[in-house]
């Protein structure tokens, strides 16, 4: 007979990479926290697998603390029902709910850890922001870059593929990525920001 090594301890952090599940979605632009996730699970050797909240999640020690990490899979402009039933489950305030997700205002590959702020244009912001009734929850923004013209389909764009050459990149940030949330984790935002923004 087999037993469940489950921890006892209590969960403290939510850490929420946002994405779009199905294979036409990988490697997408919109998908970075998805990437993120994959790269953390890597780390830390525990699959974000098990189906809890309308996400994949798992749950581990990182940085120190014990989080909960989910790919929600309501499709990014839903993504707050999940974070929404996670943090009421947990009692998580939005103050320890980590969000990451891409940013078309940020280079390929830069990082940008902020405390707070709106959702500036991000739908899975948005949902989150509306579903907690806050935006008070810290984010680390990872950059896809901009659109190529003015003109150009929003959707379309992040819902497009990296190139050979982004996509390299993005699996070294996604690296760098999950240093930051450790270092967020063990340390604290500011050092954190003095050190990835």
């Amino acid at each position: 007979m087999f037993f469940s090594k489950r921890s006892r301890q209590p969960i403290t952090w939510l850490l929420v990479f946002l994405g779009n599940p199905g294979a036409q979605y990988d490697n997408s632009r919109h998908n970075v926290g998805y990437l993120t996730a994959d790269a953390l699970s890597r780390r830390v050797k525990k699959r974000i697998q098990r189906v809890k909240f309308k996400s994949w999640v798992a749950d581990f020690d990182y940085g120190g603390v014990h989080v909960l990490a989910m790919k929600p899979t309501t499709y990014m402009n839903l993504s707050g029902e999940a974070v929404r039933e996670a943090a009421a489950f947990y009692k998580i305030p939005p103050e320890r709910v980590l969000v990451v997700c891409d940013d078309i205002s940020l280079p390929v590959g830069k990082l940008r850890l902020r405390r707070h702020g709106s959702a500036g244009g991000h739908n899975g912001l948005k949902s989150i922001i509306g579903q907690l009734h806050s935006d008070q929850f810290p984010r680390l923004k990872i950059g896809v870059g901009a659109k190529p013209h003015p003109d150009y389909d929003l959707a379309n764009w992040v819902l497009g593929h990296f190139s050979p050459e982004d996509a390299k990149i993005m699996d070294e940030t996604a690296d760098r990525a999950c240093d930051a949330i450790e270092c967020l984790l063990a340390q604290g935002m500011d050092r954190a920001m003095a050190k990835f923004n």
